[in-house]
């Protein structure tokens, strides 16, 4: 703790059966550094580069995962346990499920796209045919009580008594347009028609969402009548141009009554089939949120032992690959055994060993930190990493600095919350949602939790001495400076009198 631990180079003999456990164990004790023996290859011409692209690959699906959970609202909650890297023969399962899962995934996301489109599609159209009527003739729309008609000026032109009487045949362009564009619209066909129209618009009595943007929109519903083939073409043109959703409306009643009674019956059977296919998604996502977290933390450390491998030399003669390592001195036998724990699970007959070697190059500086002291040397090394076996400012630091904040910050009432506000995070430490909370604030006081705990005791220290109190002046403890005390206990040799110069006005006497 006070001067940088001795670390020497060590070379590390890997079998090649063993080499990937080897690694693993060394990785999940943190004993070594390795140096790359590789620096003028390419990383795509490495030994290994294949299975870094079978992990990144399945980084990318773990990805697609993940977007379709937040999609759905679902949180991924941290990794319960520290999972192991897995197996190479175990790889092969967790890619086959994964992309399993991917590939439901993209299905049900896609089927029920589709049904929310073409349910989105008969609710437009089946309120097309409902509010049309209003303007084309009288239907009962079922299951609610029809609408009286009201003779007014607004009383429909298209009265098919009347077509009959007029002897004209009047044809009907129907549709949504969305709010923002009916103003437009309808001036368009004003003037591209010359008034060979007559168009009607109303909004839906219930918003849809918007296919395009998932918003919630008051569509309005637009029925045109025209005479002749040509301004109907005109008229579906124009409609194209405003993005206007157009459906077929009947020129009979019985006709459009029929229709609607048909969209009615697809409707429910299309609500009853989405219904499932989200039960069906929610079971998919759950598989999802239960293996999703180990399996990334198995493919990181996975993908991570094969970059350490491409850092090796590959030895043809001895068939074994050669790692160079910067190793704690007092830690090369937990090295030996962290190789012979690999080797040993690897089921390989020859051991992997380590040797240490002799080096000319500065060693990297490593100072062992814990929970305690972390905070403290971060900040020492804010400001520079110490050099190679120098001595380590961090220890004093750990009542210098929260001593000079108090110095600063003296006050009970204040210190107290502090202390208190970092007690707490100090007893709940080993709380697994504190330690993955994704607030940056909060992850950066938990992880100075102790140097806020003892920042806070020396200002309440501190503020006993100042008599301060959330910022309020108190007399906890009451000055001992006394001018009689000092007058009658000391050897005065004389007192500087005060005389009066001007009128309310003391002061000294000049100097001879």
């Amino acid at each position: 703790m006070f001067r940088s631990e001795e670390v020497c180079l060590a070379q590390l003999f890997l079998q090649s059966a063993s080499a990937y456990p080897c690694v693993s164990e060394l990785g999940e004790r943190g004993l070594v550094e390795f140096r790359d023996l590789n620096p003028n290859v390419n990383a795509f011409q490495r030994r290994f580069v294949g299975e870094v692209r079978r992990c990144e690959d399945m980084e990318k699906t773990f990805t697609f995962l993940h977007q379709e959970l937040r999609k759905a609202g679902l949180a991924l909650g941290p990794c319960p346990e520290n999972p192991p890297a897995p197996l190479p023969r175990d790889v092969l399962r967790i890619q086959e499920q994964s992309e399993q899962l991917a590939q439901e995934l993209r299905e049900v996301s896609r089927n029920r796209e589709s049904l929310d489109g073409r349910l989105r599609e008969l609710r437009e159209y089946a309120q097309v045919l409902r509010e049309g009527q209003r303007f084309t003739g009288q239907l009962a729309s079922l299951g609610s009580p029809a609408r009286p008609r009201a003779f007014s000026d607004q009383e429909p032109l298209l009265n098919p008594s009347m077509a009959q009487r007029l002897d004209v045949k009047i044809n009907f362009v129907a549709g949504v347009i969305h709010p923002w564009r009916v103003s437009a619209f309808e001036r368009l066909l004003w003037r591209a028609c010359r008034g060979y129209l007559i168009a009607n618009f109303v909004e839906m009595p219930e918003p849809m969402e918007d296919p395009a943007t998932g918003e919630s929109i008051t569509w309005v519903i637009f029925l045109i009548s025209y005479w002749g083939e040509q301004i109907g073409q005109k008229i579906r043109k124009i409609s194209d141009c405003f993005h206007c959703h157009m459906y077929p409306y009947a020129d009979r009643e019985a006709d459009r009554l029929e229709t609607l009674n048909g969209l009615l019956a697809q409707i429910n059977d299309l609500t009853a089939v989405l219904g499932e296919t989200e039960q069906y998604l929610t079971q998919v996502l759950q598989k999802v949120v239960l293996t999703l977290p180990a399996w990334r933390v198995k493919v990181q450390k996975m993908k991570a032992i094969y970059l350490i491998l491409n850092q090796c030399s590959f030895n043809v003669i001895e068939k074994c690959l050669i790692a160079e390592v910067w190793c704690p001195v007092r830690d090369l036998p937990q090295v030996q055994e962290a190789l012979r724990h690999g080797s040993h699970k690897s089921g390989s007959g020859v051991e992997s060993f380590v040797h240490r070697i002799p080096s000319s190059e500065s060693p990297p500086t490593l100072i062992r930190i814990n929970k305690f002291t972390a905070g403290f040397q971060s900040i020492v090394d804010a400001y520079g990493v110490a050099s190679y076996q120098e001595v380590n400012p961090a220890p004093y630091t750990i009542i210098t600095f929260p001593f000079l904040f108090a110095v600063m910050f003296g006050d009970v009432g204040h210190g107290l919350l502090m202390f208190l506000f970092a007690l707490g995070m100090v007893l709940a430490e080993n709380n697994p949602r504190l330690r993955e909370a994704r607030n940056e604030i909060l992850l950066t006081f938990f992880e100075g939790r102790y140097l806020i705990l003892l920042m806070g005791a020396f200002s309440i220290y501190t503020g006993f001495i100042y008599n301060e109190c959330f910022s309020k002046a108190t007399t906890i403890f009451p000055s001992a400076w006394s001018v009689a005390t000092m007058a009658n206990y000391s050897n005065w040799r004389w007192v500087l009198p005060l005389h009066r110069t001007l009128p309310g006005t003391l002061l000294p006497p000049p100097w001879n």
